[in-house]
């Protein structure tokens, strides 16, 4: 037991470090325009050249890439209470089938005709999708995507979401929205948590209220996706060995067992047994635990991994965010919650 931590030690102390002064660096940027997820990965991938040469971090970084990162994932539900959910879910399930089938719909059309690989064109369709980063970092492991996808749709996310924190607040205010709406909009449009709560309070108070529920409640669909690509990546790798016919899935074999932690927490938090002080410590563990994974993936990742995908993916994230902020907006008008 001692010598396998000895072995990762290293690796979990450095993707540590990189979290840490991620964190510091995201809190000296006005307005939270980068968040320390985005500011770990760049990091670490400014560190990867030096550090590639050094193998004894590699356990250390693996294990802070995996492990650390499915911690993060199932604290992540201690900001989620199921009462909240249903509240706005009944305002926001209806908006969001439009945008998750826009995402994925479109993503994969376009990414066809772009040739770009199914696995980035999925996680750039997840992250517009779901909630961004995290979704990104939850479903990458599970469809054995390249360490480069990732850091690749992260990007792609960041870039679009700087985007629309200066301008939708303003849109916003040109088209005469009620605060319930904007933030419907925002909840179910914008992608990184950051970028909602900027987004949503440079509105009102209830706008931003309104977009952060509406984005946590988001988050509980990481569970049905990891389950789908958990099976459809199984059976890819199933008919690649030479399977033929009705491929068979072992769920045992591939089921993500953190998800029913993560659904464990959220049942508890929604009880409202958890101290106020307890779920503020344990939320700010879960973001630690995220941003030190975004770090122990950007140390895996080069500047020339990501160069090498090319422009293409890039467009194509544009294009599917793009598309869903228009149908997010477009299904309130259409059913009158505008």
């Amino acid at each position: 037991m001692f010598g396998k931590l000895n072995n990762i030690a290293p690796g979990l102390l450095l993707s540590a470090c990189v979290a840490v002064i991620a964190m510091l660096f995201s809190s000296l940027i006005p307005g939270d325009i980068i968040g320390a997820t985005v500011m770990a990965l760049l990091v670490g991938m400014m560190l990867n050249p030096i550090i590639s040469g050094y193998k004894q971090f590699n356990a250390g970084i693996s294990f802070a890439g995996k492990l650390v990162l499915r911690l993060g994932i199932i604290l992540m539900g201690v900001n989620l209470n199921f009462t909240e959910v249903l509240s706005v879910g009944k305002y926001s399930l209806f908006v969001m089938i439009f945008t998750m089938a826009t995402a994925f719909g479109a993503g994969n059309l376009i990414g066809k005709l772009f040739g770009t690989n199914w696995k980035l064109t999925n996680l750039l369709s997840v992250s517009t999708a779901i909630c961004g980063g995290s979704a990104v970092a939850a479903v990458g492991p599970v469809i054995r995507a390249k360490d480069e996808d990732v850091a690749y749709a992260i990007s792609s996310t960041f870039i679009f979401d700087v985007l629309t924190v200066v301008i939708i607040p303003w849109i916003g205010v040109a088209l005469g929205m009620s605060s319930m709406g904007y933030g419907l909009w925002v909840g179910t449009a914008v992608n990184d948590t950051s970028s909602v709560v900027a987004a949503g309070y440079a509105f009102s108070e209830f706008a931003g209220n309104t977009a952060v529920i509406v984005k946590l409640t988001r988050t509980l669909f990481i569970i049905p996706f990891v389950l789908i690509f958990s099976i459809i990546t199984e059976r890819l790798e199933a008919r690649s060995e030479g399977g033929h016919g009705r491929i068979s899935v072992n769920l045992r074999k591939i089921f993500p067992y953190f998800i029913i932690f993560f659904l464990v927490i959220v049942a508890i938090r929604s009880t409202g047994i958890i101290p106020g002080a307890l779920v503020d410590a344990l939320s700010r563990t879960s973001k630690f635990c995220m941003v030190m994974a975004l770090s122990a993936i950007g140390l895996k990742t080069s500047f020339t991994d990501i160069k090498n995908i090319g422009f293409k993916p890039m467009i194509l994230g544009f294009i599917v965010d793009t598309l869903v902020v228009f149908v997010s907006i477009g299904v309130q008008v259409a059913t009158g919650r505008f």
